[in-house]
């Protein structure tokens, strides 16, 4: 079972395409050594911290939405 779910992760961001484009910029800013928002992360990869840091809501991202 891998940790978090998609299902737990797709509840937190409106579709796939934003939950892969958010993970992967924070795991860039835990790359460059930003500091962790978890205290104790299950995961050994950026990518795998930035989706533990957004289950727990320690990661929210703002939609700005320019379609009208």
């Amino acid at each position: 079972m891998l940790y978090p779910s998609i299902d737990e992760l797709t509840a937190k961001a409106e579709s796939k395409y934003i939950l892969v484009t958010v993970a992967s910029k924070r795991a860039r800013q835990l790359r460059e050594n930003s500091p962790m928002q978890v205290a104790k992360p299950k995961s050994k990869k950026y990518v795998g911290m930035a989706l533990e840091e957004m289950i727990s809501d320690e990661l929210v991202y703002e939609n700005k939405d320019t379609r009208k």
